[in-house]
């Protein structure tokens, strides 16, 4: 049986005595595609805002593309893919077409849109029907699993946040 010694270090960089956000890769970041629907107006997303998984898709599609959570699952959405990390505002064209857009799937969110209901860290949190792209606190009832769990109380609707990997 094979063993391995495996050593694990807490600053991002040599000269730094301190750690970040990608210390250790405690945090997972992927790029998605975001469909920007032919029409009038501008779309927009605020950093923070967890996104789903775009069903809208066919095949494969459906996992590269991401949608903003519709407010639609009752008991807890359980396409969620992550969390945004940066605003999105674009305008639409006369053709539909995809930008990039970069998610938080796993580890630390230092802005995620979490009700202010969740008044504690520890909070195991799930995204349903309260509000779009909004989490908050689990229930009994709810049958997706959590998507995260908060690091501290929502203040203005956001708070830190630990993601849980989905896929």
């Amino acid at each position: 049986m094979a063993t391995n010694t495996l050593l694990q270090r807490l600053d991002f960089q040599a000269d730094t005595t301190g750690s970040s956000v990608a210390a250790s890769d405690r945090r997972q970041t992927e790029r998605f595609r975001l469909k920007i629907p032919a029409g009038g107006g501008t779309i927009t997303h605020t950093a923070g805002d967890w996104m789903q998984f775009d069903t809208a898709e066919s095949g494969p599609d459906m996992t590269l593309t991401v949608a903003a959570d519709l407010n639609t699952f009752t008991l807890g959405n359980p396409l969620i893919a992550g969390v945004l990390l940066a605003d999105v505002s674009e305008v639409q064209t006369a053709t539909a077409r995809y930008i990039e857009v970069d998610l938080v799937v796993a580890g630390y969110a230092a802005v995620a849109s979490v009700a202010n209901a969740v008044a504690a860290a520890g909070v195991a949190l799930v995204v349903d029907n309260t509000a779009a792209g909004q989490a908050v606190a689990i229930a009994a009832a709810d049958t997706a699993s959590a998507c995260g769990v908060s690091l501290g109380a929502a203040s203005g609707n956001l708070a830190e946040v630990w993601v849980y990997k989905q896929f």
